[in-house]
């Protein structure tokens, strides 16, 4: 009996939500996730693995997840004249809450892997820095903040952070993991309603990496620091308290990219390679 690897893609509102990843007696966006597939696959277990572990509150627009599974399972979720993935797409969509969507699920090509296989992750965070720019309508995904912000100043704060650096200044380290990071694209822009929105893009995130640029940068923007000091959290390598880490509401997980086809697995055979940058002795991995 042969089995398959699917792609599903879905978006979540993490107001609700423990987090993404699986903790017993709270509600996860995998556990939600896992359950509901369980259910309409019947199966006793679904495992899912995601492109980016997203924390309590945080939401997703484009998060991607895999799954593997047994032919048949999926075959039997077909309907008259309807693919099974599509028929999947439905059937979970009438099972999980409202604030969970999956948006789409595909047959995976050969060597594709949610998280390893991914070139970069791009994060909004959703500022609304006056008065009337605070909609309650939106609370829940944008943060509200008291004093008008600096686009210019936060921008050349972000240029000193764009590139491959160790961002442990930025990060919650883990036990075995590193911290080093290539920052692809760091910039604010303000949206048609004139909220201050940053985009943020790299190759990885760890901990807690996003909320914590964002609250550096926003200290630029208020005028308590200059853009210099970016630069010299980066160079210390070690937590900064001046550096808050911000409310996780106003965080969006907007899209993971793929390779093509061809290259996917050697992809996420590259970026399982524990990277050192080039000063500290060996190549960098992917």
């Amino acid at each position: 009996m042969s089995g398959v690897r699917l792609r599903i893609d879905l978006a979540y509102d993490g107001t609700d939500f423990h987090g993404w990843a699986a903790q017993p007696s709270l509600r996860t966006v995998q556990g939600t996730l896992e359950a509901a597939l369980a259910q309409v696959l019947r199966i006793e277990k679904a495992s899912v693995t995601c492109a980016g572990r997203t924390d309590t509150g945080v939401h997703a627009r484009g998060q991607v997840v895999h799954l593997d599974l047994m032919d048949d399972a999926l075959q039997s979720v077909a309907g008259r004249g309807t693919a099974p993935e599509d028929a999947l797409v439905r059937r979970l969509n009438g099972v999980l809450g409202e604030d969970v969507r999956v948006h789409r699920v595909l047959v995976a090509p050969p060597g594709f892997d949610a998280r390893f296989s991914a070139l970069w992750r791009r994060y909004a965070y959703r500022v609304a820095d006056e008065p009337g720019l605070v909609d309650p309508l939106v609370r829940a995904a944008v943060l509200a903040w008291p004093r008008r912000l600096d686009l210019e100043a936060m921008n050349a704060a972000a240029d000193l952070l764009v590139g491959e650096h160790d961002f442990a200044a930025f990060c919650r380290k883990r036990d075995g993991a590193t911290t080093i990071r290539t920052l692809l694209e760091c910039r604010w822009a303000r949206d048609d309603a004139g909220r201050a929105v940053a985009t943020v893009r790299a190759d990885a995130f760890c901990h807690s990496m996003v909320r914590a640029l964002v609250g550096c940068m926003l200290s630029v923007g208020e005028g308590r620091r200059d853009p210099q000091w970016a630069a010299g959290v980066l160079r210390g390598r070690v937590r900064d308290p001046g550096v808050t880490v911000m409310h996780a509401h106003g965080l969006t997980l907007e899209e993971v990219a793929y390779p093509d086809d061809a290259d996917l697995a050697t992809q996420a055979r590259a970026a399982r390679v524990l990277r050192v940058l080039p000063t500290e002795g060996g190549p960098a991995g992917g």
